[in-house]
């Protein structure tokens, strides 16, 4: 692939993406990369954070809209940083959605520092609106409408291909819509800095989505200091999703070739030069930092685990009542789903779950629909009379919601409606009986409506088919690896079996007519969450469900597992089980995941109540409060390097 003229000169035609290159064009005077590692303190308890004379913006495509985990991150953390560095100095930037961020986003006058910048942009022709994120905490929020800069993409892709030898030989909408958001960054920084008052820019990057100002930042040398956060590679997860032994074969990655048989070259070396550009580069674990190095050529200089505001989820001790309130919504669904063909106790049957993004691997669906085969057998071996209820929560295409699920919850609602009034008639009779002092068959205190229409809804109740197993007409259900796998493993819902699988394959929102429970109010009815991923830079849904004090699993090959490996000696006394599959084969992952399940199984209620409030207790761990000490030592390293002019 050609990349125009200049690819190895120093300044205009650097190649961002050659760490020599870059080396060579921060040796020009006054321009210097810092070694973030060496100027990282031993101790942090003293570190302060920057003061008022810094000003610390933070840019992400995903401020205001929820695309991916970093919308997690940002909003969890704005409370804390807003309570730490100040609201006057701290901004959030991303890109204005039309669809969804009038939705979290308030539209305010502008003022302040930030603002002037949002007017001297309107000034300029840009669209751009400043105002509140309305979250905790309501930082200042700065949106950039991308669309108003759609006619100047060729100039944008030329200068990147000219200055950075960054080519883009096809049209990518996304691509197109980052490149063009990224420029609008660069022009807020610019404007931003003459403005500053003498105040030194602290610019947080999150992904190369939202980086893509980076090169032609560092290149004019705009007077601000850069901190780049890489939550994944966008290279492994390609890489992930068709490689099994991803890790083992890191180290040897080619990424040119790579990044060019999936054709992802030019994301890929925007991702690269934002992390070669930036003054502190960082990643939020350390088997992501492994990735990075190998596959963008740069080690991380600090870690920045992931968090949460535990505010968010703290039920003190009502939570193990929300759990028992929750339980029985899940529990009506189970009801309407499986007992038109055959019953089971449910006073003995526990709810578990997975949920995310459908990547098949990288989400680990394959490891737990395994598992839960070999735990359905290893159940009826033992002759239990547990049950397990397992869901699949994820997204894919779908025409509508199944018409027989739809019926069975229309007519458990009915049923349930037939009772209580049957329930209150028959009460109000008896009382009235008993007043008088009759004793009356209780048959005589039913009106003959009811008694019929009870009679006709237990017949046209039944059903002799089994329960389907997923709840929507998929799209493509003969080619979905999910169902395809269920299918493959017999777990289709027979009587005899112990495992029963539910495959939802939409997310669970309040307005869902099979649940009725919006995502927190599931997690918090179910017994367990199961996410042994394969690949997984961090992992919220594990930390979200020990917030709501749901014991988890997660694995060695996501962030949240190797951060409980490294800082949680009592992890599985604390309900998070973390599955060995960085060094085993699928198989043992597999059989070790059952055992896990199988032994969960075992405990009584009382001993699953005092678990529950020990991951409850342990979540506290993850708070913002703890965790944002590690955003304070990259600031203080970042800001503490020799100034840039």
């Amino acid at each position: 692939m050609d990349h125009g003229p200049g690819g190895n000169r120093v300044g205009r035609g650097a190649d961002w993406t050659n760490p020599s290159s870059l080396r060579s064009f921060l040796a020009i005077p006054g321009v210097l990369l810092m070694n973030a590692k060496s100027a990282l303190p031993r101790q942090d308890g003293d570190v302060p954070w920057p003061d008022a004379s810094t000003l610390l913006c933070e840019v992400s495509w995903e401020v205001c809209q929820q695309v991916g985990g970093i919308y997690t991150v940002l909003r969890s953390k704005a409370p804390t940083i807003v309570n730490q560095f100040g609201d006057a100095s701290y901004c959030l930037i991303g890109p204005y959605n039309p669809d969804v961020s009038p939705a979290e986003f308030e539209e305010a006058a502008p003022q302040g520092c930030f603002g002037d910048v949002v007017a001297a942009m309107r000034e300029q022709g840009f669209d751009a609106r400043y105002g509140r994120w309305l979250i905790t905490g309501r930082p200042q929020v700065v949106l950039l409408d991308f669309r108003g800069v759609w006619n100047r993409l060729g100039e944008i892709k030329y200068f990147l291909w000219e200055h950075h030898d960054i080519g883009f030989p096809r049209e990518d909408e996304l691509v197109n819509r980052v490149l063009a958001f990224g420029f609008l960054v660069e022009v807020f920084f610019r404007l931003l800095a003459p403005r500053r008052n003498g105040r030194r820019i602290l610019a947080h990057f999150h992904e190369w989505m939202g980086a893509t100002a980076i090169p032609p930042l560092r290149r004019d040398a705009v007077p601000l200091t850069i901190v780049f956060t890489t939550h994944a590679t966008l290279l492994g997860r390609y890489l992930a999703m068709n490689d099994p032994w991803f890790y083992d074969h890191v180290p040897f990655v080619d990424w040119l070739g790579d990044a060019r048989r999936f054709d992802i070259e030019p994301q890929v070396r925007l991702e690269r030069a934002a992390a070669h550009g930036a003054n502190v580069f960082s990643t939020v674990s350390d088997i992501t930092a492994y990735e990075c190095e190998h596959l963008l050529g740069r080690k991380p200089d600090v870690l920045l685990p992931n968090g949460l505001n535990i505010e968010r989820f703290v039920a003190l001790h009502e939570f193990q009542n929300l759990h028992r309130k929750y339980k029985e919504f899940i529990a009506r669904f189970v009801m309407a789903h499986f007992f038109p063909s055959y019953c089971f106790d449910l006073d003995r049957t526990l709810f578990f779950f997975t949920s995310g993004r459908f990547e098949y691997r990288n989400k680990g669906f394959d490891l737990t629909i395994e598992a839960l085969s070999r735990l359905n057998w290893r159940l009826k071996q033992a002759g239990s009379d547990r049950t397990v209820v397992f869901f699949v929560v994820t997204r894919q295409p779908t025409r509508s919601i199944n018409a027989e699920a739809l019926r069975r919850r229309a007519m458990l609602d009915e049923m349930r409606s037939n009772c209580e009034a049957i329930s209150a008639q028959v009460g109000e009779r008896l009382f009235l009986a008993t007043a008088m002092g009759l004793a009356p068959r209780l048959d005589d205190l039913v009106d003959d409506y009811w008694r019929l229409r009870q009679r006709r809804m237990m017949l046209a109740w039944k059903a002799t088919g089994l329960p389907t197993v997923v709840t929507h007409d998929l799209v493509d259900d003969q080619n979905d690896a999910v169902l395809n796998q269920i299918r493959a493993c017999n777990l289709i819902n027979l009587p005899e079996d112990r495992v029963k699988i539910v495959y939802h394959p939409d997310f669970i929102t309040s307005n869902d007519p099979l649940f009725g429970l919006d995502y927190d109010q599931f997690v918090r009815g179910c017994h367990m969450g199961i996410f042994p991923s394969a690949y997984e830079p961090w992992g919220y849904a594990p930390m979200e469900c020990a917030a709501m004090g749901l014991p988890a699993v997660t694995s060695d090959l996501s962030g949240f597992g190797t951060y409980l490996l490294r800082h949680m000696s009592d992890h599985e006394h604390n309900g998070l089980f973390v599955v060995n599959r960085r060094y085993a084969s699928f198989d043992a992952a597999a059989n070790q995941l059952t055992e896990t399940l199988y032994r969960f199984l075992l405990q009584e209620r009382r001993d699953r109540i005092a678990q529950r409030n020990r991951t409850e207790s342990a979540a506290e761990q993850f708070d913002w409060s703890r965790l944002i000490r590690h955003y304070r030592l990259a600031y203080r390293a970042a800001l503490d390097a020799p100034p840039r002019p």
